[in-house]
């Protein structure tokens, strides 16, 4: 006998006759508040399922390999969409495909264009503010784990400290060499922005970002932050320019003529 319901407890003809979309967000953790939102506000039904943070840090191999496992499982759900909440992340996501279900990925280089709303947007912040370190809520509540695969590079190296915390720790001779051989990623910033995006927790990040750049010497920023680009992603309208919709039997790759993502076919 036919059930009512379908694997996922959603009725099935219910569900149909609405014209309702079931997707499916695989995701990094550092917009969990962003997209769980835009879940809820959306018409469709959008499940959400989200990765640690600093899976680009593995290198690409393996955050492909990773990334490519929970995409096989998701595959064989039903979705009308696998959406990834990531964005190029250092060629992480070149190589990923399914073989029943579309992907959807936005055509952005990293995360930090999420908040932004556009890569329009965060080009001209990053062209007109170089030496900017970004923090968001979920940057700032997202830490590491204690499993090392999850771990930033930064923080499995104990590059992620300031000068003084060294002095404490290893005494100023050590502290000088680790900040001018390896802590040399810090001298590259100058400034710490913090992007509002307009949920009840901002005021105390944003106030934590300003405390973590007045400890660092840098300048604070704060500035509003645009929901565009993801609410996009989870409402389905998905434009040429600003997503990649990868059909069952292609796979992502790198594209450095300004697409920043395209598709292949297997050959």
């Amino acid at each position: 006998m036919k059930s009512f319901f379908d694997g996922h407890g959603i009725c099935s003809d219910a569900l149909k006759a609405s014209g309702k979309k079931r997707y499916v967000l695989l995701s990094c953790e550092i917009i969990y508040r962003e997209a769980c939102l835009l879940a809820a506000e959306s018409e469709n039904i959008v499940d959400v399922n989200f990765l640690p943070k600093g899976l680009h840090d593995m290198g690409q191999e393996k955050m492909s390999e990773r990334l490519q496992e929970h995409i096989t499982d998701l595959d064989e759900k039903g979705y009308d969409a696998i959406l990834l909440g990531y964005g190029r992340c250092n060629n992480g996501v070149a190589g990923l495909t399914t073989k029943k279900t579309p992907l959807v990925i936005p055509r952005a280089h990293d995360c930090i264009t999420f908040f932004f709303g556009s890569q329009q947007a965060y080009n001209d912040y990053f062209n007109s503010h170089p030496g900017t370190y970004f923090r968001t809520t979920g940057w700032s509540e997202r830490g590491d784990y204690e499993d090392m695969e999850s771990q930033t590079v930064m923080s499995k190296l104990g590059l992620d400290k300031t000068y003084e915390e060294y002095v404490e720790m290893y005494g100023q001779d050590n502290a000088k060499f680790i900040m001018e051989s390896m802590g040399g990623w810090q001298e590259k910033y100058e400034r710490i922005t913090y992007i509002r995006m307009g949920l009840p927790s901002d005021k105390e990040y944003e106030d934590l970002a300003q405390q973590e750049a007045q400890k660092r010497n840098w300048s604070f920023e704060s500035v509003d932050g645009d929901l565009n680009l993801l609410r996009r992603l989870i409402s389905g309208n998905w434009s040429v320019e600003d997503f990649l919709v990868v059909a069952p039997g292609q796979t992502i790759i790198a594209d450095d003529s300004g697409k920043i993502l395209s598709i292949c076919n297997f050959s």
